[in-house]
């Protein structure tokens, strides 16, 4: 499967010489799985929140109109990346990991009949076992995205963290889907899969105090990818996605644009 998510590249590439380029592309469907990053940008309690500074928005004495603004943010909150280094020391930095990684065809598993009944609950083993009984071994090179249904409640605060408060205080009062540890053993033992994505602030369930899932993961150097939008606009399988960070050198993690190609 790495090979054909090459192969469309390489197509792509190809195309970019033809006249045909623009039927090519439009006869696909994208995808925005991000969210915008703005004053009411979903952060973790203890993360310091996105700010935006106008520098300036008017017109210069010169007579032409000139917008610039500042931006400071944790690198954790919005639509994000986790770099493997994150939980795991020595581990991938956000520029260190392979641009090949962050894309290749979406594997999207819905536990939304689950977490409608949890909100606690936990992605486990048997769910990819059901998934690949109805549409075959996940593919080699995929990007598995997790469908919790959470991202209905974006951008209220209180429904999507499972609360409203702020500070240390705030984390034991955390309430949302994450995936097991059990499941990540699992993939990191099976192996093929390039990166994780959910539709929930973390991949480790709220009320998690260990982060095994960030551990177990990271120390293989599959990095995850945070509160992915738009995930109910996604099929279970022939979806190509890109999830490409912010470059930060050293980098933790970073704010994201991740989008979908939808054939």
């Amino acid at each position: 499967m790495r090979a054909l998510s090459f192969m469309l590249l390489a197509t792509l590439v190809a195309a970019c010489e033809r006249p045909s380029t623009t039927a090519l592309l439009e006869r696909g469907t994208w995808v925005d799985l991000s969210y915008p990053f703005d004053s009411t940008t979903i952060y973790w309690p203890t993360a310091r929140p996105f700010r935006l500074e106008v520098v300036s928005a008017q017109r210069t004495p010169a007579g032409f109109y000139y917008a610039a603004n500042n931006f400071s943010a944790a690198e954790h909150g919005g639509t994000h990346l986790d770099s493997p280094v994150h939980f795991a020391e020595g581990r991938n930095t956000t520029d260190r990991i392979p641009i090949t990684q962050l894309m290749g065809p979406a594997v999207v598993v819905d536990v939304t009949t689950q977490t409608a009944a949890d909100p606690d609950y936990r992605v486990m083993p048997s769910d990819l076992a059901t998934w690949e009984q109805v549409h075959g071994r996940m593919p080699g090179g995929a990007v598995m995205l997790i469908r919790t249904g959470w991202g209905s409640r974006w951008p209220d605060r209180a429904r999507y963290l499972g609360t409203a408060t702020t500070g240390t205080a705030a984390v034991a009062e955390l309430h949302f889907p994450g995936i097991d540890s059990s499941t990540a053993r699992w993939l990191v033992e099976r192996g093929g899969v390039d990166a994780v994505g959910i539709d929930t602030p973390s991949i480790d369930f709220g009320q998690s105090t260990t982060f095994d899932t960030h551990q177990i993961l990271f120390a293989a150097d599959i990095p995850a990818l945070e509160n992915v939008a738009n995930l109910d606009r996604l099929p279970a399988t022939g979806a190509y996605v890109i999830a490409l960070p912010m470059k930060i050198g050293g980098g933790s993690g970073g704010p994201l644009r991740m989008v979908a190609l939808l054939p």
